[in-house]
């Protein structure tokens, strides 16, 4: 008996199916117009002779390869943007999209990755956490392919973006410890290139001011946990001492609350306020019970998938801006 010496065809399944290449085309392709008995038939075929279509070639054919780029820039620790990783990988799934992943290191652009992405034939690009050089975004555009910023401020308005509302998040938060009666709070910031961090910070400092404080002290924390043990050493060994800190996310007010507790021997409220900025899962812990703002991930995500996907039927906005729920927590209740 001799052995296949090649992968079987497209035409192999047709002919013990009993149906046309075309139907065999039809039963493979989300969405095509198909009758039940005749897929399954081609699906029962298939099966039997090991076939498996071709994405690759169907994507020359058709002119999308199904696959969409995520390029990350932010840190691989954050459970935001790891929570964010997830559900999107789930959303798109559904979509019968795929997702290629590279991440950033340091403070560079994403340009080495999207010059490899666009070799994957992409049908479009989401940039967490990072940026792209204005000649790379332009090429993009001039490709067809659709770019997505999410949770940064495009470079040029004419790209498509997902935010979080970081100035009003940060604005409740300091009106809260006003109203908690801090009068001495500080800042622990994110990255100077990151048009987040400093929207959660302007936003802070902005509504403190309005109020009659004096800028708050500041150290940098640049959206790490490392970086945010040693600005909150910095901070609580002045004199006098802030009597609450606000780190721009949460990852890094995590940080801060074990320094206080554990390093100064503060009570978490009481003599030192601590708040952060997105709702991770480790905030509501009792260990912690964070004050921070709450952006919904399945809300940012699914403004994210409209936009990538070109969902018919909607009225996409091209600037998405999520709007969060404030929720005070034990780590600043001092009144």
């Amino acid at each position: 008996m001799s052995r296949r010496t090649s992968p079987p065809s497209a035409h192999d399944v047709a002919r013990v199916a009993g149906v046309s290449q075309a139907a065999v085309s039809r039963a493979f392709t989300p969405g095509a117009s198909i009758a039940k008995d005749t897929q399954d038939k081609v699906f029962r075929a298939a099966k039997s002779l090991g076939y498996r279509p071709n994405l690759l070639a169907r994507s020359l054919i058709m002119g999308q390869s199904g696959i969409v780029g995520v390029v990350y820039g932010g840190n691989p620790r954050n459970p935001f943007f790891m929570s964010v990783l997830d559900a999107l990988l789930k959303r798109l799934s559904r979509a019968r999209k795929h997702i290629l992943i590279f991440t950033v290191e340091g403070h560079a652009t994403a340009d080495v990755h999207v010059e490899d992405l666009l070799k994957y034939r992409v049908d479009a690009l989401l940039l967490m956490a990072t940026t792209l050089s204005p000649k790379l975004a332009e090429q993009c555009r001039d490709a067809g392919i659709p770019i997505i910023f999410f949770n940064r401020r495009p470079p040029k308005k004419d790209f498509a973006s997902v935010i979080e509302n970081n100035r009003e998040g940060a604005r409740q938060i300091a009106e809260h410890l006003l109203q908690q009666g801090y009068r001495r709070p500080a800042v622990v910031a994110g990255l100077a290139e990151s048009s987040t961090g400093r929207d959660r910070e302007s936003g802070f400092i902005a509504h403190l001011t309005s109020q009659g404080l004096p800028e708050p002290e500041r150290e940098v924390g640049y959206f790490q946990r490392e970086g945010a043990l040693q600005a909150a050493r910095k901070l609580l060994a002045r004199k006098p001492r802030p009597d609450a800190i606000y780190c721009v996310n949460d990852h890094m007010a995590l940080a801060a609350i074990e320094v206080a507790r554990y390093e100064f021997g503060l009570e978490i409220g009481r003599q030192v306020g601590v708040a952060g900025f997105d709702d991770i899962e480790q905030a509501s812990w009792p260990s912690f019970d964070l004050t921070t703002y709450s952006i919904s991930v399945e809300s940012i995500v699914d403004q994210a998938a409209m936009l990538l996907l070109g969902t018919p039927g909607h009225e996409i906005p091209r600037h998405s801006v999520v709007d969060g729920v404030f929720k005070p927590r034990r780590s600043t209740q001092r009144v």
